[in-house]
């Protein structure tokens, strides 16, 4: 399991712009293969976190590389973040628990 921690800022007053995009680009990474899951956040002073889990390294790359999402990366950096992090780990352990 490979997961992807995204986490950003919005610059000011670009919501109805972004938020499309977000639709669509969810939209397209939910239909990869290999896709897992996608859950985001937002905290109370704006940052918002997504965390995206796909099958395996090679898949998280071709997700990464899809047409789309490379103009959504572009547009987001030229336009839409004020910052971005973004850190991609392997799960080392992986187990849960429902009462």
């Amino acid at each position: 399991m490979i997961l992807t921690v995204f986490r950003s800022r919005l610059k000011p007053g670009i919501e109805a712009e972004i938020e499309p995009v977000g639709a669509r680009m969810y939209e397209l990474a939910t239909s990869m293969p290999g896709f897992v899951s996608y859950r985001e956040y937002q905290s109370a002073d704006g940052e918002s976190v997504a965390i995206v889990e796909f099958e395996s390294k090679e898949t998280l790359a071709a997700w990464r590389n899809h047409p789309e999402h490379l103009a959504a990366q572009e547009k987001g950096r030229s336009r839409w973040f004020a910052e971005y992090r973004i850190q991609v780990c392997e799960a080392v352990r992986d187990y849960s628990f429902k009462a």
